[in-house]
């Protein structure tokens, strides 16, 4: 079994003790030796690096925030971990990549989990009519990008929280016009440690009113020219 670090979260480190972790673990393994997932493999650095660098965020859900949308989770994170502590929450994933989806279909059957909703496509198809307490995106693009694949998704009084690494200055600089565009506002930053020497953040913006319908724009013009 893994290796727990005292000096992180104790909470954080015992919710990891939960068999589906292993079980993902496994998996995530097995598959990685024909379909490339992820390039980090040994258990230490999964459980840290992808499971409880997850889970840092069931810190800060709400009991009645009871959907999320994850934007692009390749192999699954955050969501599929924030699942495994809460099988609650109604779990949605959309991911540009089929074998990633069919991946998480696989998984999500063998792990027992309900109420999770896999989607292959782009974020910016989805229909403007889904809204969700919550979206979460990790390790995909810059936030300037990130917030108009996001925020549009996000019900007024919900969250959109994108993680980052700890010298997230410059990204949130970048992206300050387009938060206010989409009706977003920042609300709080959450630093935590993952190891003695990773640091990384939690950046929460919370919508406060209504996007214009015209966005998301397509991806090109979106990656070309963000707001």
């Amino acid at each position: 079994m893994f290796t727990k670090r005292e000096y992180l979260d104790n909470d954080l480190n015992k919710l990891l003790d939960n068999p589906k972790f292993y079980q993902y673990y496994e998996e995530l393994i097995n598959t990685n030796k024909t379909t490339n997932l992820t390039r980090i493999i040994d258990l230490d650095s999964v459980y840290y690096k992808h499971f409880y660098d997850s889970i840092i965020l069931t810190k800060h859900l709400s009991t009645e925030n009871k959907t999320l949308l994850d934007v692009g989770a390749g192999a699954g994170f955050p969501s599929i971990p924030i699942k495994i502590i809460d099988n609650t929450i109604e779990i949605t994933i959309i991911d540009s990549l089929n074998k990633r989806i069919k991946f998480l279909a696989t998984l999500i059957d063998k792990l027992l989990l309900n109420k999770v909703n896999l989607i292959h496509g782009r974020a910016e198809e989805l229909s403007k009519i889904n809204k969700f307490d919550k979206v979460t995106s990790r390790a995909v693009a810059r936030l300037n990008i990130l917030v108009e694949l996001t925020l549009p998704f996000v019900r007024v009084g919900g969250y959109f929280v994108a993680y980052k690494s700890l010298n997230y200055e410059e990204e949130l600089l970048e992206a300050k016009n387009g938060i206010k565009t989409l009706g977003g506002s920042v609300e709080k930053i959450v630093k935590y440690d993952i190891s003695k020497d990773e640091k990384r953040t939690l950046i929460f913006i919370k919508k406060i009113k209504e996007t214009n319908d015209k966005y998301p724009r397509v991806y090109g013009k979106i990656k070309k020219s963000p707001l």
